[in-house]
């Protein structure tokens, strides 16, 4: 399968199923209940368990409604699977070294799993798109919002 712009991983997969049934089977019955509860009790108007409730399934239903079509919209596809290691493609983990000679370390994977603070990083962003079909010792000019750079790359991992 080619890897599109809507590729997740199957834990990230995973992850969104989890959620999904966290807040339909967990959360929006309690807060159905207490919605009803409140509503019981006559005027709504000034019912804030009322009023937080209402709002608070609005959310989860949102939240709901946008799981379940990205659910229905990603391609799983497992790192774990390819074959071509010796490129970066979706799912490496690439150690890569900056113009100044700082070291850093990424693994490439979909939006809906994407998090900077621990060094996934999406697909569609400036460094993975720079990095994308490279080889070790290949060099990537990017344009990041910090100004251009060009990233050499040391090393390419995928899971096992």
């Amino acid at each position: 399968m080619k890897p599109s712009a809507d590729c997740i991983t199957p834990d990230g997969f995973a992850a969104l199923e989890s959620e999904l049934k966290q807040l339909w089977e967990g959360e929006r019955p309690e807060v159905v209940r207490t919605v009803h509860w409140a509503a019981s009790n006559g005027d709504r108007s000034e019912n804030g368990d009322y009023i937080y409730g209402k709002k608070r399934l609005r959310e989860i239903d949102r939240r709901v409604r946008y799981l379940r079509k990205r659910l229905e919209d990603v391609s799983v596809v497992d790192p774990r699977r390819q074959t071509d290691r010796d490129r970066v493609l979706f799912g490496a983990t690439v150690k890569y070294e900056r113009e100044n000679g700082a070291v850093q370390s990424v693994t490439i994977v979909g939006k809906d799993e994407t998090d900077p603070a621990n060094g996934r990083i999406s697909m569609d962003s400036p460094i993975a798109r720079a990095l994308m079909k490279k080889t070790v010792g290949d060099l990537a000019p990017v344009i990041t919002p910090g100004g251009e750079d060009e990233l050499e790359i040391l090393a390419i991992r995928y899971p096992d």
